[in-house]
């Protein structure tokens, strides 16, 4: 199992090519699209006339994107920009840190994945929260813990809970409901 992964690719061009990058990264994003984990796109400029483009795509695993990133459709993308396009660093991201800075400008190419309402949200976090909060409990009840105090016990439940819901738990499942989520037919009705 494996979790979604950005990857940021700073580029530079020359300023009076802005036109044809547009094209050039459009293309792209025309062509990633078509690969299964894709989740989107865009960049990021520290200003209008900077010559330097953070580019940033994302994938739902790390296969999805190795898949991409060996596919002969990404390697025809890349060769049209040789010599035009200058890439000078790449940076690959499965968690949140390092995405805090506000940038001075965005445009995406792709728009955003709507997301689900909130009570589905709800739902799917309660489909794995309950029976985890339930193994949790038995669990705790049946060991030395269960005589300490009340704040110590809950703290303890948090601690073990919290990273098997965030990296294990709450990915899978958002995975698996994906279809529901997005209010799209179920798998087996397609």
């Amino acid at each position: 199992m494996s979790a979604p992964v950005t990857v940021s690719v700073t580029r530079h061009i020359d300023p009076s090519q802005e036109t044809e990058m547009r094209a050039w990264v459009q293309a792209g994003t025309s062509l990633a699209e078509n690969f299964d984990g894709f989740l989107g796109s865009g960049w990021v400029r520290p200003s209008q006339d900077s010559p330097e483009w953070h580019m940033l795509y994302r994938f739902a695993d790390a296969e999805s994107l190795a898949r991409w990133e060996a596919s002969p459709q990404r390697a025809w993308w890349l060769e049209a920009a040789q010599g035009r396009i200058e890439s000078t660093r790449t940076e690959r991201r499965t968690g949140i840190e390092g995405w805090f800075d506000e940038p001075s400008a965005v445009e995406s190419l792709s728009p955003a994945p709507v997301a689900p309402p909130r009570w589905k949200q709800a739902t799917t976090i309660f489909m794995v929260f309950f029976p985890l909060s339930l193994v949790a409990n038995w669990v705790l009840g049946h060991t030395p813990v269960a005589d300490w105090p009340l704040p110590l016990r809950v703290l303890l439940t948090v601690l073990v809970m919290t990273p098997l819901m965030t990296y294990v738990l709450l990915p899978w499942i958002t995975r698996q409901m994906s279809w529901w989520l997005q209010g799209k037919p179920a798998p087996w009705r397609r």
